[in-house]
């Protein structure tokens, strides 16, 4: 979302009479959400999304996407009170496509997690007012912000009403109690790990993973044979059938 809508949407003067006073019938709204900044941004995004699914794939209760609207409006008016976050997560929903996040056509529900991928143009925005709408009006229990280029990285859980920042592992990763992981910077990229400190592996790292097993499997196997080949031979120099044996 562009630092001018997000200035624009944030006023409270939102509520004037010159806004299009229309309610949307249930499925008619749609994500608004302007094209990304840069391709650091889409694979950002992209990879959290793909590991977190990857790890949850046998759970059906949570929703998690990126650069997807949320529209929370008391009035459930379209023109009104949007946000779109980077990535966030709701726990304690169904796991089905969305075209958008429509809060009062999901009993209400919130990001229970949001991350932020900081740029130049909306740097200022996410450290401010979207701090501020996500701790006041969202609730959001936990938040983080990650520059891809300078490696900022940031997070807050909420305590009481107000967001406190969190204190970094030796590792340098911010624990998320509602995801019940750690977030940290991975070759220049924001990463998730287990509470032992493993990495969540993309799906694509899955599929390297076990190809590179396999060819270890093969690489011993054919070692084995070669080295049951040479005990072999040794045998049969000093005229012995392995075979009798």
């Amino acid at each position: 979302m562009t630092v001018a809508k997000d200035l624009e949407i944030f006023d409270d003067d939102l509520e004037s009479d010159d806004l299009e006073d229309v309610i949307f019938p249930p499925g008619d709204l749609l994500s608004d959400e302007p094209p990304l900044e840069n391709e650091l941004h889409l694979r950002q995004f992209i990879l959290l999304i793909q590991c977190l699914e990857w790890l949850w794939r046998d759970r059906q209760d949570f929703y998690a996407f990126g650069n997807l609207t949320i529209y929370y409006s008391p009035r459930q008016r379209k023109s009104e009170k949007f946000r779109g976050p980077d990535f966030f997560v709701v726990l304690g929903t169904e796991r089905k496509p969305r075209k958008s996040w429509v809060v009062w056509e999901e009993d209400g529900k919130y990001p229970n997690v949001i991350v932020e991928v900081l740029s130049p143009k909306t740097a200022n925005i996410d450290r401010g007012l979207k701090k501020q709408l996500y701790q006041d009006t969202f609730r959001t229990p936990d938040y983080f912000w990650f520059d891809p280029k300078t490696l900022e990285f940031k997070g807050f859980h909420l305590v009481d009403g107000r967001y406190q920042e969190l204190v970094p592992n030796e590792q340098g990763r911010l624990w998320s109690e509602q995801l019940g992981l750690w977030l940290g910077v991975h070759e220049s990229m924001l990463r998730l790990f287990t509470r032992e400190g493993e990495l969540i592996p993309a799906p694509e790292e899955v599929v390297e993973q076990e190809r590179q097993l396999k060819e270890q499997e093969r690489q011993l196997k054919e070692q084995a044979e070669q080295r049951a080949e040479r005990l072999a031979q040794k045998l049969r120099e000093l005229n012995i059938d392995p075979m009798d044996l």
